[in-house]
């Protein structure tokens, strides 16, 4: 496809992603937020309804007033909105994305010989393979522990923690076969897969199921709910692990580094804590040593991973004032753009129209240089032209000198 056309179809199809992911973590939120903001009824003609919670809320210049039936009413209306397309487009666009950057590019964006030497095809296999690998051992899980002893669903802590062992192997898994900026997409597709399909395969057919028996006149299992709930609940604690896996991998500081998988779990399970602040908050619990964790772990993170000053020569005298560096020629800067980046930003091929096969292209684009190459280091994309610490310093003396 023209790079030009490529470029349009990711920033149409990435906003597509973002709209309808917006639309389907907001209604998760807001029912959760709903759930534990619910009063019992006092007035007899709701508990006569059967309505087993509400609220009155204000907003838009409007009240509204929420009610909740654990048991629907016998004259059920015909018509109910259901919450379930913004779960599926945002899978779907998701992955329309995924595989346009990154499945139908394997070469590129898949494959680092530095991590793991194998195929195009290999790793396309291997990125679907934890796709589906992961729904599918989560959803073992939770059909195996995720029941207590009278045989409700219940038990989801211990589901929890086991799916948080299974995120944490796939983060190094992923770390050990694939670039790292696949690696932490791959990881946030994982977990965005079994959220989607906890829509698909059991919260949407189990409401479905409950329906038809109600209106059909047979008797309701309460198992669909209960374990709509549980998937439900799952559901809202990815969100934000979600968010910062697919955010994180555009940050070269954090995929690049030596132990990145463990970067991205150490990141989503701060985004885990903070969505079970907010839960814990809604229920009116004071929850706010959590979010001391969370500011402690990012702060060691943060630590852990700024750059190290760089050491003294043996020898050297450590009190003699350091020779201020001459100034960086433009000859200098050419040398390293024409042998690590001329690969790809040439006359013929340029990535998002960026070129810098004349002089005054490379001035032109110096601040997308700097930026790519020396703050995020995310170019050029997986390293493959072996750039060196010592040239990307330069290109970042070379831009704050002009």
């Amino acid at each position: 496809m023209d790079s030009y056309l490529l470029d349009w179809a990711n920033l149409l199809l990435r906003w597509l992603h973002v709209i309808v992911a917006i639309a389907w973590i907001g209604a998760s939120f807001y029912f959760v937020w709903l759930d534990n903001h619910l009063l019992k009824p006092r007035a007899e003609d709701l508990k006569s309804k059967g309505v087993d919670g509400e609220l009155w809320a204000v907003h838009g210049g409007g009240f509204y007033n929420p009610q909740k039936y654990m048991v629907a009413p016998a004259d059920l209306p015909q018509h109910l909105h259901w919450f379930y397309w913004e779960s599926y487009w945002t899978w779907m666009s998701g992955f329309a994305l995924f595989a346009l950057l990154y499945l139908f590019n394997a070469d590129t964006y898949l494959i680092d010989k530095r991590v793991h030497d194998w195929s195009a095809p290999a790793a396309v296999a291997g990125a679907l393979g934890f796709l589906a690998g992961g729904w599918l051992i989560y959803d073992q899980i939770c059909r195996r522990f995720g029941r207590k002893a009278d045989g409700s669903i219940g038990n989801d802590g211990v589901v929890l923690g086991l799916v948080a062992v299974v995120i944490a192997a796939a983060a190094w898994g992923a770390g050990q076969l694939f670039a790292g900026r696949a690696a932490f997409l791959i990881v946030g597709a994982t977990i965005a897969t079994m959220m989607s399909a906890n829509v698909f395969f059991w919260i949407i057919p189990g409401q479905k199921q409950v329906i038809a028996d109600m209106r059909a006149g047979r008797p309701v299992d309460p198992v669909h709910g209960q374990r709509g709930k549980q998937r439900s609940v799952h559901n809202t604690y990815f969100t934000l692990p979600v968010l910062i896996a697919m955010l994180s991998n555009h940050y070269g500081m954090l995929y690049g580094h030596a132990h990145g998988w463990l970067v991205l779990v150490g990141l989503m399970l701060a985004g885990a804590l903070v969505r079970t602040w907010f839960v814990k908050r809604h229920k009116g619990v004071n929850a706010w040593p959590l979010l001391v964790i969370v500011a402690a772990l990012l702060a060691a993170l943060i630590t852990w991973l700024a750059p190290r000053p760089e050491a003294t020569p043996p020898g050297a005298s450590t009190s003699a004032v350091p020779a201020k560096p001459a100034p960086v020629s433009f000859a200098q800067v050419k040398k390293i753009v024409d042998d690590r980046c001329l690969a790809c930003h040439n006359a013929a091929l340029a990535p998002k129209r960026i070129q810098f096969h004349e002089p005054q292209l490379i001035e032109q684009h110096a601040a997308e240089i700097y930026q790519q190459a020396v703050v995020q280091k995310t170019m050029p994309l997986n390293n493959a032209t072996g750039i060196t610490d010592e040239e990307r310093a330069t290109l970042g003396r070379w831009f704050k000198e002009r």
